[in-house]
C-alpha cells in the first residue's frame, strides 16, 4: 500500500500544480488582452461600466461601454469618460461645450450628465471649470447593456463575489477529478 499511496499523492500534487498553471494562464491571458486593448485603443480603460443614473436613458447603469481615443478633437456632444483630481472613479457623461484656447491653442471641454439639470463643475476639482484633454480617458464607441451588473453587484456585495469566487473555485478543483 505504501508504493500506492506515494503514488497518488504524487499524481494529487501534481493536479494541483496543473490548477494552479492554468489558473495563472488564464489571469495572464486576461492581463494580456486587457494590455493590448489599451494599445489598440488608445485608452488607459478601454471598457467601464457605468455606475450612476446620470446618463439615462440613453446609458442605463450597469450598461458596459467601451472606449477609444483618437487625437481627432473633442466635439460637443460626445460621450467621454474623464477623471477629475481627487476622484478615483471615472464619470460618463456628454460634452456640452467645447472652448478653444487662443493663447495655447489647448481645448477646454464642459461635461454634463443627460439626466442630470445642471453642468458637471461640481464634480469637477475645487476651483476648476473646465476639462482638458488629459482628464478625458475616451469616448463611447459603443456598449453592451446591462452586462456591467456583475461588476456593480460584486462592488457593492462583497459577499456575493467571495461566494462567487469559491464555487469558481470549488468548479475547478472538483472538475479536473
Amino acid at each position: 500500500m505504501g508504493w500506492i499511496g506515494e503514488t497518488m499523492d504524487s499524481i494529487k500534487s501534481l493536479q494541483i500544480l496543473t490548477q494552479a498553471i492554468t489558473l495563472g494562464m488564464i489571469v495572464t491571458s486576461a492581463l494580456i488582452i486587457w494590455k493590448a486593448l489599451m494599445c489598440i485603443t488608445g485608452s488607459e480603460s478601454p471598457v467601464v461600466v457605468v455606475l450612476s443614473e446620470s446618463m439615462e436613458p440613453g446609458f442605463k447603469r450597469g450598461d458596459i461601454l467601451f472606449l477609444h481615443m483618437s487625437k481627432d478633437p473633442i466635439r460637443a456632444g460626445e460621450i467621454v469618460v474623464f477623471n477629475v483630481d481627487g476622484r478615483d472613479i471615472p464619470i460618463v457623461h456628454r460634452v456640452i461645450k467645447v472652448h478653444q484656447r487662443q493663447d495655447t491653442g489647448g481645448v477646454d471641454v464642459l461635461t454634463k450628465g443627460d439626466n442630470n439639470d445642471d453642468d458637471d463643475r461640481v464634480l469637477y476639482a475645487h476651483r476648476q471649470l473646465w476639462l482638458q484633454r488629459h482628464h478625458i480617458m475616451g469616448r463611447a464607441v459603443g456598449f453592451l447593456p446591462y452586462v456591467g451588473w456583475v461588476t456593480i453587484i460584486m462592488t457593492e456585495k462583497p459577499l456575493i463575489k467571495y461566494i462567487l469566487i469559491g464555487a469558481l473555485g470549488l468548479l475547478v478543483i472538483t472538475s479536473k477529478d
